[in-house]
């Protein structure tokens, strides 16, 4: 089922426009940018989520934004297929497998034609594209990589992987830090690059998802954050965090097992030296003093399709009111030179 693009007179469509996304938080902005931007939007996703489990290859991120812009993700938990049923999760339990990742009988033919078509040798974003137009999506969904990045907890009860420690344990385990196997060889592919790089390029908004677990892999492959700070437009990111607390997820929770304080000041200075302005929910009106950017303040609780557009569109307004700080990539550069 394709969404419908709303038509305004804004110069929006004039400009082409990327948001770096992942989780539901970030499904949920993406919905609202491409009701906006239609085919002027690309979506670049993290895949530090994707595993293999019982032979398949399971992509959680890119599959939320595909089933959010495609008007099917279950409205209830925000990722899934509305109106799953269970029948080969019963019949996988009855068998004595496993059973603590669900996939739905819908959702399961994603998984098994992705994983026939990968060992075909078709990259993931090329079925990404191919799914996003048969589902009807115009906007562009993209995998940060088709390199293989797998996310990794340490916590206090071992290391884990990503989905172990996130369904299976329910991210109750203390986080004592996160890396990302595969990160340092793997590479963006051309058209996220070619995205990043569009002369027509208007901005790029960091969507509201966990910054360490959503956003971070994307930026840990070489060659995809020094592309942001290349593309000489203005990078903005919209707090994950309100009142203290995360949205949806275990955000919060990591911020605090990491030492730091679960708000959007401490948001913001993840992103320092990356972004040029910082979108703040208006329950922290004060905390803008100390951002030390450009700032907004919206509310960016997305409860209904009418928050997520004009959360986007004030998104949107934001990038076009600012101008991307000169020397970012160059300062970039050189810290990374001196590190």
């Amino acid at each position: 089922m394709s969404v419908p693009v709303e038509r305004t007179k804004s110069g929006f469509h004039q400009r082409r426009w990327v948001a770096l996304s992942g989780g539901v938080g970030g499904a949920k902005l993406s919905l609202g940018l491409a009701r906006i931007l239609g085919d002027r939007l690309t979506v670049i996703v993290n895949t530090g989520d994707d595993f293999e489990h019982l032979g398949l290859h399971i992509s959680p991120d890119v599959d939320t934004a595909i089933y959010t812009l495609a008007g099917l993700v279950n409205p209830e938990t925000g990722w899934g297929r509305r109106d799953e049923t269970w029948t080969f999760m019963s019949a996988i339990a009855q068998l004595g497998g496993p059973t603590w990742f669900k996939l739905g009988d819908a959702d399961l033919g994603m998984h098994v034609e992705r994983t026939h078509r990968l060992r075909a040798g078709e990259s993931l974003t090329a079925f990404c594209a191919d799914a996003c137009r048969r589902f009807g999506i115009a906007a562009c969904v993209i995998p940060m990589s088709d390199d293989r990045v797998r996310t990794v907890v340490d916590t206090d009860r071992g290391t884990l992987a990503f989905q172990e420690y996130f369904v299976r344990e329910q991210c109750q385990p203390t986080v004592r830090s996160i890396r990302f196997h595969g990160a340092e060889g793997a590479r963006p592919s051309a058209p996220v690059l070619a995205a990043l790089a569009d002369p027509e390029l208007g901005g790029i908004v960091v969507c509201p998802s966990n910054p360490f677990l959503s956003i971070d892999p994307l930026l840990a492959i070489p060659g995809l954050r020094d592309a942001v700070l290349a593309s000489g437009v203005p990078v903005i990111a919209v707090t994950p965090i309100i009142a203290g607390r995360a949205v949806k997820g275990p955000a919060a929770k990591i911020m605090r097992e990491l030492g730091l304080e679960p708000d959007a000041v401490s948001i913001s200075g993840h992103y320092r030296g990356l972004i040029d302005g910082f979108v703040l929910d208006a329950c922290d009106t004060g905390q803008e003093r100390q951002i030390g950017v450009p700032t907004l303040v919206v509310n960016t609780l997305m409860r209904t399709l009418d928050d997520k557009i004009e959360l986007a569109r004030a998104c949107l307004g934001f990038c076009e009111r600012l101008v991307a700080r000169p020397g970012r990539a160059q300062a970039h550069a050189r810290a990374k030179a001196g590190s």
